[in-house]
């Protein structure tokens, strides 16, 4: 498998967008068919469950089955709203019962989640501790879900702070990067002013931290119309991620075809 890049360390960036987020699998399944290797992974919120689940050596096939059976009541609970509607202290358990109480560092594949210090507004990389509990800070959307208090910081979702963790990807060694966004925005007129709200939000995020201008080659499902909020639509997001890339697999080809530059 590695031969096709011709020596290349290939990094996947995965973006954050909630239950668009699942379209993530559909790229997994794309890059493994064409046998693209994946040498390390980055991931923003939902891009980071998977992306952390991946390289923990679960299978594509195990993830599908994981998205079928995706519920909020899974991950999250109603708590005091102090700092937060929502706690994701469930989803920390559940990361657990996944892929084992593991330090991040110990992952099969390079893993980094990426978080933003609320208080600050800086960008964290978190390439080591607990996996589910980086999992779970990358995850927590500001004013929705409660951050987290990890090493004398308040984080929330790297979301705010970096939505297309590319430059995590090369910090963990990556020459060639493959970034995937799923946070396209999209104006919906019919919602009057909270329509032009939404399409300003997500076009914030989507290109909070640069987007992805910094990936190598950088991969858009078609996700219009689809619900940030919905997983009983995983079948037609991980369709999306799937199409989407496949539709990019002779781009890679060629371009991992090339030498790798020297520095």
């Amino acid at each position: 498998m590695h031969s096709i890049s011709a020596g290349k360390s290939v990094g996947l960036a995965l973006g954050g967008g909630v239950a668009r987020g699942l379209a993530h699998i559909g790229v997994l399944a794309a890059l493994e068919e064409s046998e693209i290797p994946i040498d390390c992974v980055t991931g923003t919120s939902m891009g980071a469950i998977v992306g952390a689940a991946y390289c923990a050596g679960i299978e594509v096939s195990e993830l599908m089955e994981i998205a079928s059976n995706a519920r909020w009541s899974n991950i999250c609970t109603l708590t005091w709203p102090h700092q937060g509607l929502l706690s994701f202290k469930k989803m920390e358990d559940w990361i657990i019962k996944t892929i084992g109480d593991v330090d991040v560092r110990d992952l099969e594949i390079p893993f980094a989640a990426v978080a933003t210090d609320i208080e600050t507004g800086e960008k964290f990389v978190l390439g080591e501790g607990p996996a589910a509990k980086i999992v779970r800070i990358s995850c927590s959307v500001p004013g929705i879900v409660e951050p987290v208090e990890y090493k004398g910081r308040l984080l929330c979702d790297g979301g705010v702070s970096d939505n297309v963790p590319d430059s995590a990807a090369r910090q963990l060694g990556a020459e060639y990067v493959i970034g995937v966004d799923v946070f396209v925005p999209v104006y919906r007129s019919y919602l009057g002013p909270l329509g032009v709200t939404m399409a300003a939000v997500e076009t914030l995020v989507q290109n909070a931290g640069g987007g992805a201008k910094n990936s190598d080659c950088t991969i858009i499902p078609d996700l219009v119309g689809q619900s940030y909020i919905r997983f009983s639509k995983y079948k037609d997001l991980i369709q999306a991620g799937w199409q989407a890339t496949r539709e990019m697999i002779p781009t890679i080809y060629e371009d991992l075809a090339e030498p790798a530059k020297t520095v």
